[in-house]
């Protein structure tokens, strides 16, 4: 891979280019869209735990977490099925076209948590030296999205109705991480299985070194680490053993 480093390069731009050509607003849409999300979902919800402590904040942060994760899996469905000249007449790694389009959700994403970081300071009127670790835990989220990513990608050339498939389980996934509401109503019972959400843990760390300025738990970055490599080698298996076929599929 890293023998394509320019080809991965030029692919990630072109990625980006794409993702906005002929919008007037351009990269502003990956800002706009959950800060009018958030908007909605505060006032929606702001007599129920309005009252929790910097909700605000924390409602945007899940939701810049959720729309990573929700743009870098759905626009690698298409990773392969909508490159299909270079999937058949170009030689190359094929994971490729994969790791480019969640490079370009990277990009992305971290221009938008860099416009949150300035509402963070000004709302709250520091940022917590915690902060420091955010690329770290954005790097394991990326290692994660990518994947899925992979999986998502290979199987999709197979299986066409997995788009379909997929938007609905995001809207589930949606509502089962803490995104708009406090850990504290899932029931006592349902912590442990709410808790597998890989989604959630990251929310969690967001949380902790964005706004309220704490180390997450050894325990709890050993997980989210464990949940990416695991993420990204199934991935990488499943990849492997779905692409022989690629060529003649799509």
């Amino acid at each position: 891979m890293w023998q394509y480093g320019e080809l991965i390069r030029n692919l990630t731009v072109a990625e980006l280019k794409n993702r906005y050509q002929n919008t007037s607003l351009g990269f502003f849409w990956s800002l706009l869209s959950p800060l009018l999300m958030a908007g909605v979902l505060y006032f929606v919800f702001r007599h129920l735990w309005g009252h929790e402590e910097h909700f605000a904040i924390n409602l945007l942060v899940g939701l810049m977490a959720w729309q990573f994760f929700a743009t870098g899996t759905s626009s690698s469905l298409g990773a392969i099925v909508g490159k299909r000249s270079l999937v058949t007449k170009v030689y190359m790694p094929r994971q490729i076209l994969v790791l480019s389009t969640v490079l370009a959700g990277l990009i992305n994403s971290l221009l938008t948590f860099v416009v949150l970081l300035l509402v963070i300071w000004v709302l709250q009127g520091h940022l917590p030296v915690t902060v420091l670790l955010f690329p770290l835990i954005h790097l394991v989220y990326c290692l994660f999205i990518l994947g899925a990513g992979l999986v998502l990608s290979s199987l999709y050339v197979y299986f066409r109705d997995l788009n379909q498939i997929w938007e609905v389980l995001l809207r589930i996934l949606f509502f089962c991480s803490p995104i708009f509401y406090p850990l504290a109503i899932v029931p006592p019972y349902l912590m442990p299985y709410y808790m597998m959400n890989p989604v959630t843990r990251f929310i969690g760390m967001y949380r902790d070194v964005m706004v309220a300025g704490v180390l997450p738990s050894l325990y709890s970055v050993a997980l989210v680490i464990g949940f990416a490599i695991a993420a990204y080698l199934v991935g990488d298996l499943a990849f492997d053993k779905l692409q022989r076929r690629f060529a003649e599929e799509i």
